[in-house]
């Protein structure tokens, strides 16, 4: 059974859950959202698509990025944070973790340094969270401007995946190749082994 993610949670202890940079500077500006040039890697969107949790690592990841976005939370609000997110019924995650994974968690991000940003995604192009556009309308965005930059980038690559799954849209090489006007064989070349599992963990959720 499938639950919608429910925020409520978050919301109500003013937890950080996303952040546009705050060092990198736009490359241009546009009514719709910001291009950056040669890439930001700043830009933390959790809980953004509809996509869900589906692996470990992505579960910890999240946690990691939760705890360095909101540095005031103490030990026990992060254990009921990591807790409320692995509880499947809030509509975050697709698995049920154990308590030893739950705990396993807690204590290796524990043992993190919150100075140090957690590793992210590079993008290029950032959406304005309420700019009013439509899929199709983006994806024309990004078209235009990875034929600018005359390259396609897995930030690129991702970004339409991630609206195509919003749209409940089935996701095909040959259909992002579409999008970035360019040959399925550069998607091929672009896309790491972690993209092309996290393409299959997508399309399942449809």
């Amino acid at each position: 059974m499938s639950y919608t993610r429910n925020l409520d949670y978050l919301v109500k202890r003013r937890i950080i859950y996303r952040r546009a940079p705050i060092e990198d500077e736009p490359t241009e500006v546009f009514d719709w959202g910001n291009y950056y040039e040669n890439g930001t890697h700043e830009c933390y969107e959790l809980f953004r698509s509809k996509a869900k949790i589906t692996t470990f690592k992505s579960l910890k990841w999240h946690m990691y990025v939760l705890w360095y976005l909101n540095p005031q939370v103490d030990p026990d609000e992060f254990e009921g944070l990591v807790k409320y997110i692995c509880n499947k019924r809030t509509g975050f995650i697709t698995f049920t973790p154990s308590s030893a994974v739950i705990n396993s968690i807690i204590y290796d991000v524990s043992m993190m340094d919150l100075e140090k940003p957690p590793p992210n995604k590079l993008r290029k192009i950032i959406f304005k969270e309420f700019s009013g556009l439509t899929t199709e309308e983006k994806f024309k965005i990004v078209g235009q401007m990875v034929g600018r930059s005359k390259s396609v980038t897995e930030s690129d690559i991702y970004q339409c995946m991630l609206d195509l799954h919003d749209e409940n849209r089935f996701i095909t090489i040959l259909g992002l190749a579409r999008i970035l006007s360019c040959s399925p064989r550069t998607i091929h070349r672009n896309m790491s082994m972690e993209l092309k599992k996290e393409k299959e963990l997508l399309n399942k959720e449809i």
